[in-house]
């Protein structure tokens, strides 16, 4: 069974991003954005390309519009690389399977 990613809220988002020890990986995106939606199927795939070295976990800003002003994020898809809380790397706009695989193995 395919590891999936963590859906976090404005409510979870400290708990389940900036309190993990590890590294996390944070896809800020919205159902009607069209970027999003090409680089939702390979972010997805990460759960279980890296599980057990990363936590893999989307954040749709329509429902939870709390958390991306604080994270600073304007436009989507951002992805964000956070390490013990503190952000270490942000993309923004869709990325292909290889640029994503590369911009996590750099964060790692």
């Amino acid at each position: 069974m395919a590891a999936a990613p963590v859906d976090t809220t404005d409510a979870t988002f400290t708990a389940q991003v900036l309190n993990v020890q590890g590294p996390v990986v944070v896809h800020f995106w919205a159902e009607w954005s069209g970027p999003c939606q090409i680089v939702k199927p390979d972010f997805d795939a990460l759960a279980t390309t890296y599980a057990g070295r990363l936590s893999v976990v989307r954040h749709n800003i329509d429902q939870n519009p709390a958390t991306p002003p604080k994270q600073n994020v304007t436009s989507i898809p951002t992805l964000i690389v956070y390490k013990k809380g503190v952000e270490v790397a942000r993309r923004i706009g869709a990325l292909s399977k290889g640029q994503l695989t590369e911009f996590v193995d750099a964060n790692l």
